[in-house]
């Protein structure tokens, strides 16, 4: 990913924290040339110095027996806003986009193991809905088996993680402040996040 010195997100923990906060990502392999790309969501493991992103496929989805292959990429990306000229002090401007994305390039492993392939899936299930895990334990042993087997788990060990915050840094405060209020002030969710960004970084 393109990174201007001024926009590089270097703290790993507020990358791991964005990651977790957006884990609803992009997984692009290639074959032959050819990329191919799934959009899953992701557990954020810390194993000692390292990071893990653990997901599965839907079986039927021929991506999963490219993942081992080659090295992959997944792209956590969210919030994003449109910023106009009209907030700059002076007309010789154009517009941009602020924005935030992590890509995280790895080797991924298949979960083959039923047992970790079904911890992989209850570890799932506390992320994101941690009361369906009443349910989920109440469910008969072959209809998860069934599940399981319709599925391909799957763990990438990161490699190399790159960060970008693009957050209008090059302007000056008068400016910053008068595209936060204008993000804030805006109807639409992702603008607003992009407003409390700037918010948090600058004030």
């Amino acid at each position: 990913m393109y990174i201007p010195k001024l926009n590089a997100m270097t703290d790993k923990a507020e990358i791991i924290g964005f990651m977790k906060q957006y884990s609803f990502a992009t997984l692009i392999t290639a074959q032959d040339n050819v990329p191919s790309a799934s959009h899953l969501p992701f557990i954020i493991e810390e194993r000692e110095d390292s990071i893990f992103l653990i997901s599965h496929f839907a079986k039927a989805n021929p991506q999963w027996e490219e993942i081992t292959q080659n090295q992959v990429l997944v792209i956590f990306t969210e919030p994003h806003a449109y910023i106009s000229p009209q907030h700059y002090d002076h007309e010789l401007n154009v517009p941009t986009w602020n924005y935030l994305a992590v890509h995280a390039y790895g080797q991924g492993r298949l979960i083959t193991e039923q047992v970790k392939a079904f911890a992989a899936l209850e570890t799932m299930i506390n992320t994101y809905e941690a009361a369906y895990q009443t349910q989920w334990q109440q469910l008969p042993p072959d209809f998860k088996t069934k599940l399981l087997n319709r599925i391909v788990a799957f763990e990438i060990e990161i490699t190399d993680l790159q960060a970008k915050k693009k957050l209008s840094r090059n302007k000056s405060s008068t400016e910053k402040q008068r595209i936060i209020t204008a993000l804030e002030n805006s109807p639409h969710g992702v603008e607003k996040e992009i407003g409390q960004y700037m918010q948090k970084e600058y004030y």
